[in-house]
Order: structure tokens, then sequence, then C-alpha cells
């Protein structure tokens, strides 16, 4: 069986592909890897069974990241929670995963990363992978009704902070381009409590441009000030809670509760069936809990390499970010700013 790789950019069939699979995401869409490409540079691929013109039956997208400081490599996908291979049979999936590692070992890219929600197709590889890292994922099942959902809200810590909101009259607003400023305002404040710099302005311009209505913001208000916004993606019957944000002197008020409220409501008003609510790292027992609270089914994900046999694995990127996280408390925003810009398109 011969593999091929396509532009998915360029090449029709892949959204063809991606509007009618059952495993496909917001993640695998047009839009979200022309927002990799238009921010960070980054090279999309699609490696699939499929010879020029006959029409798609399976691919597995990725990103080309070639990086002086991190090194070159192949990442399936880049700053995305998760990116199952759409495949249809198990046979074109292990033909896609020997010919990306022949690719890895051809090229001298240090590895390739695969991130699946399951990890049936990648069994008979496992020989040749690596398990790279450990999350939880969380998915909420709209398929009950409004009433419901909310009574499977924590009682104490979510309910009665959506209701705190309300009385405290907190204004919301859904938009896109108009609440990009007070959005990425609340992230710069978030990512510095985090000790982290913020992703750069640009990475949520393009996602808002290059995912149209599959991007939406909103934002809890009191009186002018924006005190917590959130950003969420939408493709097929799921909405991809992606990013949160707030300013925390105000959270007591339930502003990040009320938007999540409000998210619920509206998919499943529009039909959704899922609210992902993304990945948890497994020592961050605060946002496990967290998502518990709502309700959310919690299981297991991982991610995988294929290391090239020419470079050694690299050493756990948490030490590195240890050592950033003392600076970045001292920094102004905008240097914040600049940092994120000049980082992030070297960590994907």
């Amino acid at each position: 069986m011969t593999v091929y790789t396509i532009n998915p950019l360029t090449d029709v069939r892949w959204s063809e592909l991606v509007d009618r699979h059952p495993k496909a995401s917001v993640f695998h869409t047009r839009g979200w890897l022309q927002a990799l490409e238009k921010t960070y540079g980054y090279t999309p691929v699609v490696f699939t069974t499929a010879a020029p013109y006959e029409c798609l039956q399976n691919g597995l997208a990725c990103c080309q990241i070639k990086s002086w400081i991190t090194g070159e490599r192949l990442v399936s996908l880049p700053f995305s929670d998760h990116c199952d291979l759409l495949a249809n049979s198990e046979s074109a999936a292990s033909e896609i995963l020997c010919c990306v590692r022949e690719h890895i070992l051809n090229t001298g890219f240090r590895y390739a990363e695969f991130r699946p929600t399951t990890s049936e197709c990648f069994l008979p590889q496992a020989a040749n992978l690596e398990t790279s890292k450990h999350f939880f994922l969380h998915f909420l099942s709209l398929d009950q009704s409004l009433e419901t959902l909310f009574c499977n809200l924590h009682k104490n810590c979510i309910q009665r902070k959506i209701r705190r909101a309300e009385r405290e009259r907190l204004t919301y607003k859904i938009g896109r381009e108009a609440l990009l400023c007070a959005f990425y305002e609340l992230l710069v404040r978030t990512r510095r409590r985090h000790g982290l710099p913020p992703q750069p302005f640009e990475w949520f311009r393009n996602i808002l441009k290059c995912l149209g209505n599959g991007a939406t913001i909103r934002a809890a208000y009191l009186r002018q000030q924006p005190v917590s916004a959130i950003m969420t993606l939408s493709h097929g019957q799921t909405v991809v809670y992606k990013y949160a944000c707030s300013d925390e002197r105000h959270n007591q008020l339930g502003g990040p509760s009320l938007l999540l409220w409000k998210a619920i409501q509206e998919a499943k008003e529009s039909g959704m069936k899922w609210l992902d609510l993304g990945r948890s790292d497994t020592d961050s027992p605060s946002l496990v809990i967290f998502k518990d609270r709502l309700g959310a089914t919690k299981v297991p994900l991982q991610y995988y390499r294929y290391y090239s046999p020419a470079v050694s694995v690299p050493a756990e990127e948490s030490q590195y970010r240890k050592r950033a996280q003392r600076l970045i408390p001292f920094l102004p925003d905008k240097i914040l700013a600049i940092a994120g810009k000049l980082l992030y398109k070297h960590i994907g």
C-alpha cells in the first residue's frame, strides 16, 4: 500500500473527509491548520493512502515544525488538545504510521508526535512508540435536558456561583473580533498568574478569521470592565472549550461559571451533542476537579512519539518551564507579550 502526502490547505478532498468522518474534530479543519500556518509558520501536511484524484478515505494531519531552538519535528497537531488519525481500516492506519516513521528516519527530524483520543490504531506500532505525555480529556454529553444539565453541576461550587453572577448583574456578551481586545487583556493577566507568557495576539485573531463562525468569544463584564472571558470552537456536533481567562480579583462574582453555563445552554439550543472541555494535566488536580464538577466524563489521554535513533530523548520540558516561571512575574505586559510571540513558534 502506497502512502502519499497532500497539502490540506489546497486539496479540497481533506475538508470533505473532515466533514464526514466521525472522529474528525475542529483541530482537523482547514481553518485551524490555516491559523497555525499564518501565526507560527508551520507547514501542514496530511499522510494518506489515497492516490491523487482518488476519494480521500483516510489521513493523518501533521505540521512540520522547523526551529533552531527546539529542532525539526512533526506534530499532529501543535497547540491542539487531540488529533485522531482518520482511518477506515487498521491496515491503512498502520501503513500511514509506518510511512511517518520512515519520514522521520529519512529527514533527520527529531521525532513525530501523535495526540489521539484513543490508542487502538497505534497498537500495531507500539514497539516503535514511546508515551511522551499523560493527560485527562473531559467530555460533557449534551444529550440531556437543560434542567438535568444544570442539576448535574456541583451545587455549591458551580450552581451557587452562577446565581451569584446573576445577582451581581454581570453583563454577558457574545461575539468575535469586537471582544478580542478584552479577551486578550484578561488572557495576559491569567497567563502571568500561571507563570507563563501569553500566546501571540495574532494567534487568536487568526483563529477568529480562519475558523469564521466556528470560533466564539464570550465575556462577562462588571459594569464596563471585563472580568472573565472564554473562547470556544465548534465543528460538527461538538463545541470545544479551548481558552479561558479572568481577572482573579473578581472571580468570586461567578463570571467563569456563568460563561460556561451560557456556552452549555447555547450549544444545547443549537443542537450540539458534546461539549469538549479539553485536556487537563494529571498534576493539576484543581482543574480536574473543576471539570468533574461540571458533570463531565474523564478519560485518560496519552501522547505518543517516534524518536529518531539519531537523537537522544530530551529532558522534560517542565524543567525549562520552572526556570521561566521565576522571571515572568517581574516582566511588564508588553515584554511578556513579546516573549510569547517569540517563544511559542518554537514549542508547538
